[in-house]
């Protein structure tokens, strides 16, 4: 019998590791319980049952923004809004202090970072980016594990019904490694609430341990499973709810310790959860998901939905049903919730949902135009009760949705165009080309996102070279870095020799003007236009002119104009695509373009062959070009501040921008104080909420010198220069009557801007340090990445407030205090490598370093009140001789030495060791030699003797050492300590 069990127990773990999903079909219903309930009353039943049977209180959904967690792109569990609690980090005045017991339905998307369900959305029935988890949770021991396991298995069998024979549980089954034992607990209140043994399963840490991350608290959990196969054939599992078991602590050193408060953590997914008892075989089967199923077949005119997946699923018809209405309800949760799609971190991957969305559907469904933002109103009818902020904002939502699919449909149908032409040219076996598909990419030119040209190629049975791929991937990685700051040594140049011919041949410089040529449209969007040029030179990456250039090659190109920003002035250079204007389907990257007297050089790779003479049309990138136009103009704001704040004189030293982020250097007397910081930041926010107009204009550099109060650089200008003027037009700026320009930014710049600074949206100096004497280099970050800075300092400071509450209401314990000084550390090393506004940083540094101080004091006081017992207690256990060799508890090499020094005052002529055996298998030594022992007699020496016999080391002086080691026979170290004092004594 236990051999059978064993086996069957083995198959069960083999079919939970695989996640089953909806797709196995059983001939059995999957609930035997009558009418099916609805999502939203089951939803409703869950947070009822928890208020109003076991005195829960309800909190609403958190952001799936993350509010000052870095490390997240997404609220991805019900459990990151606590962390505070579970770190032991939250404000003992915050209303999150006072929760004892709590339930909710949160918004989580998991996309991107390291839960990502993105690419499997739509290829099976059971995966979501979006999704609600419902969960209880009880903080500092409110209750443990048996009323956790009651109140779930009243949930599942009595308010919704489900027949117990349909569900199994797992429990923790040990970690002999970790000195783990099986969380027997938990298996005996299954076992007495019912659940038969052949159905109480026990996992290892893998499957049965729960843990937030490399170190913090963590536990033992179980998890209830449902049976899809209904005792039809072999078990088919799938995880129900998850219940987490908070009992431990994983320290830096990888060991475990006891939390001092015990907390549960439970999740249980609302989709699954319904198609269970709506008796589907899938999460899109359900009243949740219908609504949108068919007002996508109402809309496009498909083939209605029929579930299908894999081979049946004929030209993907069901697999874009199922991605259209994952990713609207996606996109409608994080619009609402102020996530944009973008250029980079979360905005970019929802950005990546919207297109990929935007693909399924005009491809695979044959939408129309604006098919997206028409499903909106659907998400918000289904969802909208329950999370009121996708009714307030339901129109802008819309909008917004349909903005993005406008703009990407171009780029689709010019993608699809080069990958069809591509293939034409591919043997049977052929790779389809890493550089294509680059080109095509988010990181290269068109916009579409590479998982998706990768599916768009698998639908055609084609594979990509990834090695190559890989290789563009480093590049990227490496150009970055390149731009970071300005250009010191470039591969493609205009050397003198060069420049020379060109001047001789009677080549005219580039015309750039077509840079300045973009506008500001009544939507808030910005539009930039081609630019057509013609080919006037190409350059090996040696620098040798050449009449053309092949497919694969690296080459520079010389236009007789262009739209491309060259890199100069402080801002990076443009980057884009130029395309052939009689072959539109093949794009050529810009990877960047330099100036050179006047020439500008494209560094382009050439797709297919490109020779002087033909006719071309450039593209800019223009989320990497607004950027830049963000951080420039953002730039000329802080210049201004900084005037304002710190007086005229200031004068700036260099500056440099990229779509990421800016430097400026100034001169300084000193260095700036956090209160001048916060100033001119706040002048900067002051002028971007006024979203003041900029103007920009060419006028005679001689009517530049009397504008007052003129911010320009000590270097050469063009005649005519180009003058910007924030909130002033420059008309105004020029009169030497007007003192209009002493209010305003006004300088001489080439490079591209706004139009208005309401774009900027917000910026953050998020470093600040001494370049040299008498310079000061400032980093800051503007948009989203600002609003996320503030962010992350907002939390650090509740952090830091919450430690300096802890510590003024003092420690009861030394093991508290412990605990404490290693938060307050850990909050140190987070404030110190945060990007976040450097005012903050440097007063809640100031107050670390304070609060550390406060709290090593507390820890000496306690370890010396400790070590007096200790040693009193040693005392009477030892008569009075010249030796005593023994063990005691400690937590710490401080403590262990305490008592030891504590010992020999009270027994001035006795030389002490003590061992002290650690919970992680290691053991502490300390000991001290007394002052009338032999000369020969080292506590350095015995200490390495006793140390090095239990395989450690060790450390000190004549009088006291110290060291660690590792032994499992305690005793017979205790008996080489007290053999090698007896010899030397």
């Amino acid at each position: 019998m236990a051999a059978s069990m064993a086996g069957v127990a083995g198959r069960l773990r083999r079919a939970i590791r695989r996640s089953p999903s909806w797709a196995g079909r059983s001939r059995r219903p999957l609930s035997t319980q009558p009418p099916p309930t609805q999502g939203s009353a089951v939803r409703d039943a869950f947070l009822s049952f928890f208020r109003d049977r076991h005195g829960h209180r309800l909190v609403p959904s958190a952001s799936v923004r993350p509010r000052g967690d870095p490390s997240l792109l997404f609220v991805n569990a019900g459990m990151n809004q606590f962390k505070p609690i579970f770190l032991g980090t939250v404000d003992p005045r915050s209303e999150m202090a006072g929760f004892r017991r709590v339930a909710n339905s949160q918004k989580c998307v998991r996309a991107g970072g390291r839960h990502n369900d993105l690419e499997d959305v739509g290829r099976d029935l059971s995966h979501h980016t979006f999704f609600e988890m419902l969960g209880n949770w009880a903080f500092g021991g409110e209750y443990f594990k048996e009323e956790a396991c009651s109140m779930a298995w009243e949930l599942l069998t009595q308010i919704y019904g489900i027949p117990k024979d349909r569900l199994w549980v797992s429990y923790f089954g040990g970690d002999p490694k970790a000195g783990l034992d099986p969380d027997l607990e938990t298996r005996d209140i299954w076992l007495s609430l019912g659940v038969p043994v052949n159905r109480v399963l026990s996992f290892g840490p893998q499957e049965n341990f729960w843990e937030m991350g490399d170190t913090g608290p963590c536990g033992p959990c179980t998890e209830i499973h449902y049976d899809l196969a209904g005792g039809v054939g072999a078990p088919q599992l799938v995880e129900l709810w998850n219940l987490v078991f908070m009992q431990y602590n994983r320290e830096a050193n990888g060991s475990l310790q006891s939390l001092p408060q015990r907390h549960v953590d439970t999740g249980m997914g609302l989709e699954r959860l319904v198609a269970m008892l709506q008796g589907k075989h899938s999460t899109y089967d359900t009243d949740l998901f219908s609504p949108l199923l068919h007002a996508i077949h109402q809309g496009c005119g498909a083939p209605p939905y029929l579930g299908r997946v894999g081979a049946a699923d004929e030209g993907h018809t069901d697999t874009a049903y199922r991605v259209v209405a994952d990713h609207i309800r996606t996109l409608s949760i994080c619009i609402a919730d102020g996530v944009f799609p973008g250029m980079s971190g979360a905005p970019l991957v929802l950005r990546r949902i919207l297109r990929r969305a935007v693909r399924f559907s005009t491809e695979v469904l044959q939408a129309p135009p604006g098919f997206l933002g028409s499903l909106v109103p659907v998400v918000v009818e289904t969802l909208g009760d329950t999370y009121p902020e996708l009714r307030r904002n339901s129109a802008q939502i819309a909008s917004l949705v349909s903005e993005e699919e406008a703009a990407f449909l171009d780029s689709l149908q010019r993608g699809r165009r080069i990958i069809e032409r591509t293939l034409k040219r591919l043997g049977p076996s052929d790779l389809f080309p890493a550089d294509v598909a680059w080109s095509l990419s988010m990181s290269g030119n068109l916009g579409l996102p590479l998982d998706l040209v990768e599916l768009m190629l698998a639908e055609k049975g084609v594979h990509l070279d990834s090695e190559r791929l890989a290789q563009l991937v480093e590049e990227e990685a490496q150009l970055r870095g390149r731009q970071a700051e300005p250009a010191q040594e470039q591969r493609l140049r205009l050397d003198v020799h060069a420049l020379a011919e060109l001047q001789h041949r009677g080549v005219s410089p580039t015309d750039d003007s077509p840079k300045y040529s973009y506008s500001l449209q009544s939507t808030g969007n910005y539009e930039f236009g081609p630019c057509e040029a013609q080919v006037l030179q190409l350059y090996t990456e040696d620098g040798a002119a050449v009449a053309s250039v092949g497919p694969g090659q690296r080459c520079g190109l010389l236009l007789n104009r262009t739209n491309f920003y060259a890199e100069q002035g402080g801002q990076a250079s443009d980057r884009g695509y130029l395309v052939r204007i009689e072959q539109q389907d093949v794009l050529f990257p810009v990877t960047q373009a330099q100036v050179w007297g006047g020439f500008v050089l494209h560094e382009v790779l050439a797709s297919e062959h490109l020779q002087v003479g033909d006719l071309v049309q450039l593209h800019v990138d223009e989320d990497w070009r607004l950027s830049c136009m963000e951080k420039h103009t953002a730039t000329h704001l802080l210049n201004w501040a900084l005037r304002e704040t710190l007086g005229p004189n200031v004068e700036q030293r260099g500056s440099h921008l990229n779509p990421e982020r800016l430097r400026f250097d100034v001169a300084t007397q000193s260095p700036l104080t956090p209160e001048q910081l916060r100033t001119i930041e706040d002048t900067v926010q002051e002028a971007v909420q006024q979203d003041k107009p900029v103007y920009m204009e060419e006028v005679p550099l001689e009517l530049t010198a009397c504008i007052p109060g003129l911010r320009s650089l000590e270097e050469v200008y063009p005649d005519p220069v180009r003058v910007v003027s924030v909130g002033v037009p420059v008309a105004c700026a020029l009169d030497p009557m007007s003192q209009a320009a002493l209010q305003a930014s006004v300088e001489l710049c080439c490079g591209t801007h706004l139009l208005r600074t309401g774009a900027v949206g917000d910026l953050v100096i998020t470093g600040e340090h001494q370049l040299t004497k008498g310079t000061t280099r400032l980093l800051a970050v503007t948009g989203e990445q600002a609003q996320q800075a503030r962010e992350v300092g907002e939390s650090l400071a509740r952090e830091v407030d919450a430690a300096a509450e802890r510590l003024s209401q003092g420690t009861r314990n030394l093991a508290e205090a412990q605990q404490l000084s290693k938060d307050i550390g850990r909050l140190t090393e987070a404030v110190d490598n945060a990007m976040m506004p450097q005012w903050q940083r440097r007063a809640l540094q100031a107050r670390l370093k304070l609060l550390q101080r406060r709290a090593n004091t507390t820890i000496r006081k306690l370890e010396l009140g400790q070590a007096a017992v200790k040693s009193q207690e040693l005392l009477r256990r030892h008569e009075k001789g010249p030796l005593i060799v023994d063990t005691v508890s400690a937590e710490s090499l401080s403590m262990l030495v305490k008592v030891v020094r504590q010992l020999c005052e009270l027994a001035p002529g006795t030389s002490v060791l003590l061992l002290s055996p650690q919970p992680v298998g290691s053991v502490l030594c300390a000991c001290q030699v007394a002052q009338g022992a032999t000369p020969a007699f080292s506590a350095e020496a015995w200490a390495l003797a006793v140390c090095r016999h239990m395989g450690g080391r060790a450390w000190g002086s004549n009088v006291v050492a110290q060291g660690t080691g590792s032994t499992a026979d305690l005793d017979a170290a205790l008996s080489a300590a007290r053999a090698y004092a007896l010899n030397q004594l």
